[in-house]
């Protein structure tokens, strides 16, 4: 299959003139090896650590591993050697004014931002890949990847076998991912509680009742959801505070970045969904993962956040940059319903936009408040 261009290869390119070292994280089969062999392989060599010959290499000679990958280099999964942080850093600091020496990749944020706040503070530009955004994916692909996700592997097979394909990235991501972020006792009862929170996606994360319903610890179930963030698997919602008080619901609200994976860790299909209770929160999940996707690739730089308060008033999303916020209610009709802006209408402050994000034809109500079909707003 040809390749698919990402959007955030300009991101890349521009923080290649800033900094001396790019650091590039995201989950497993996102594409960013891909995207660097297509992007920068006449100008940088690929060195992949997974190889264990070149972990090897390393450990028996640093020296002469550094002085044979002198010139511009990806280091490419560089958290299976985390001493190298430390040798390049030296090299840089040799020549801090030389832009894009090293472009350094990772699946574990964990891992990585830990090594580069010891090593790498103030000398490289973070960056993060997720599976496809909408506007990158081919026009026959799109609707369908709402419910059958979005990694790059998935459109190569054209959504062919995605149950194994799924099936496979689990297993490989509770062996190799979850193993080495923690010494995890039972993983039957982290599969459990990974299906679990696959059905609870959109919905406000409240530990103690997933404790009770697993029969684990609170403190062990805390883990478990830092492992997931930390692997991308899942990303937090942050409630929004400011100016309201204390009436606001205070625990985050859960997304995963790809709403195929918890399609499938839900049991359910594209096929079935339809009819199931779950159609309105996978698309919500959906546009909220699409937008924090852009905001990742391009680094606009937007902070991300839900309200409700305790009466149950709700407003799904609020983007917001430099002071100003942008409301977001997503809803999964294609039907424009008066009751759909009503929370927003009350909610939001004079000279701020509010939109209904839903699957039916673009409305404007007034200069304040709007319905757009998902598609117009993702692309």
């Amino acid at each position: 299959m040809k390749y698919i261009k990402r959007n955030i290869e300009s991101t890349i390119i521009k923080y290649l003139k800033i900094f001396p070292a790019v650091g590039l994280t995201g989950p497993r089969q996102s594409g960013k090896s891909t995207m660097l062999l297509n992007l920068l392989s006449s100008k940088y060599e690929y060195v992949t650590l997974d190889d264990i010959g070149i972990r090897d290499f390393f450990y028996r000679d640093p020296e002469g591993f550094m002085k044979r990958y002198s010139g511009k280099t990806i280091f490419d999964e560089v958290q299976y050697v985390p001493e190298l942080f430390n040798y390049i850093k030296m090299r840089i600091d040799k020549n801090r004014d030389k832009k894009g020496q090293y472009i350094l990749t990772g699946s574990s944020n964990f891992t990585f931002l830990k090594s580069v706040s010891e090593s790498l503070a103030g000398r490289i530009g973070l960056l993060t890949l997720l599976p496809f955004e909408y506007s990158e994916l081919p026009d026959n692909f799109r609707n369908t990847s709402i419910y059958k996700g979005s990694y790059p592997e998935l459109i190569k097979l054209r959504y062919k076998n995605i149950n194994h394909w799924y099936s496979s990235y689990v297993n490989t991501y509770l062996e190799k991912d979850v193993r080495s972020l923690s010494n995890i006792g039972d993983l039957r009862d982290f599969l459990s509680f990974l299906k679990l929170i696959s059905s609870r996606t959109s919905q406000i994360l409240i530990l103690t009742e997933i404790s009770k319903e697993i029969g684990v610890a609170v403190s062990t179930i805390k883990k478990w959801v830092s492992i997931l963030e930390a692997s991308y698997v899942i990303f937090l919602l942050k409630p929004y505070y400011k100016n309201i008080g204390k009436r606001l619901v205070k625990s985050p609200k859960l997304y995963f970045y790809d709403t195929g994976l918890s399609v499938y860790l839900s049991g359910l299909s594209d096929t079935n969904i339809n009819k199931t209770q779950f159609k309105g929160i996978f698309f919500e999940n959906y546009i909220v993962a699409e937008l924090y996707k852009k905001n990742e690739h391009l680094k606009l730089n937007s902070d991300f956040y839900f309200l409700r308060t305790s009466n149950g008033a709700e407003i799904d999303l609020i983007k917001s940059l430099k002071g100003k916020n942008v409301y977001y209610e997503i809803k999964g009709s294609a039907t424009m319903r008066q009751e759909f802006i009503d929370t927003i209408r009350k909610i939001v402050p004079d000279k701020e936009k509010g939109y209904v994000i839903y699957q039916g034809k673009d409305y404007e109500l007034n200069k304040s408040f709007s319905f757009i079909n998902y598609r117009n707003i993702l692309q």
